[in-house]
């Protein structure tokens, strides 16, 4: 069987109505049209929705190309590293359960690696469909300050649609601290700023970044991850707090 051009690796937390209204199989149908061989890696962080977990689980077994990871919770974060882990492919994708950047947008991404890019992000510009007014808002101070701070030059650190070379982000994703760092007591499925770190890490490294238009529009249907409005303004703040401790490590050194 030969090696996978791309690997797929999908996250996932309680995803039951995600599951339900098909979005692995929106990912299986899309990729089988494509001339390259590939993998999807579906790598769940300790769900304790029991019919979320079978749900993937079942779907992977039944489907060739797809592998289901079952992981102890710990956060999105580690969920995405077991996946990456796992993978062969020459490119690395991860992306949403929910599909709210469809799959189909990553032949907008794969061009950049001929063009001599090493990481490939999907980005959402400054607009976010089917946002609250309020978390427009809140996303939009959030991004002025960490662009004051952190790379400048890019718009959208937080899309949930990245690429990498394989051994590009097998090196960069064990310097985040969150991954170093013992496995905290993790509740629910916290949202973070671990995507800004990686850039940063990637930045220092000398890899070169690409940031591309995708189509993006809320589609998350999932009611098990608590997302309530006082849970976003906590987590807003503390992504505030992480930014500041990257800015530091970065001061130090650190990712170079």
């Amino acid at each position: 069987m030969a090696k996978p051009y791309l690997s797929v690796v999908i996250p996932s937390y309680n995803e039951t109505e995600n599951l339900k209204r098909g979005a692995l199989a929106e990912v299986n149908d899309y990729l089988q049209k494509q001339d390259y061989p590939w993998e999807v890696i579906v790598s769940d962080d300790g769900s304790p929705d029991e019919q979320a977990r079978r749900l993937a689980e079942d779907f992977c077994e039944k489907t060739s190309g797809f592998k289901y990871l079952q992981n102890d919770h710990a956060g999105k974060p580690f969920a995405v590293w077991s996946g990456i882990r796992a993978t062969e492919g020459e490119i690395v994708l991860f992306t949403d359960m929910d599909q709210s950047t469809p799959i189909s947008e990553v032949a907008k991404l794969l061009p950049f690696y001929k063009k001599g890019f090493d990481v490939v992000i999907g980005s959402r510009g400054s607009e976010r469909k089917n946002f609250s007014a309020f978390r427009q808002l809140a996303s939009t101070v959030f991004r002025e300050i960490r662009r004051a701070a952190l790379l400048r030059e890019i718009v959208d650190t937080q899309a949930g649609f990245k690429s990498f070379k394989g051994k590009v982000a097998k090196e960069i994703f064990p310097l985040l601290q969150v991954i170093r760092s013992e496995k905290n007591q993790v509740e629910g499925w916290k949202v973070t700023s671990f995507d800004v770190e990686l850039l940063v890490a990637a930045q220092r490294r000398g890899y070169k970044i690409a940031e591309v238009p995708v189509t993006w529009a809320d589609r998350d249907v999932s009611t098990g991850k608590s997302r309530g409005g006082g849970k976003f303004v906590k987590e807003s703040l503390d992504m505030l707090k992480e930014i500041f401790r990257v800015k530091l490590n970065d001061l130090r050194g650190f990712y170079k």
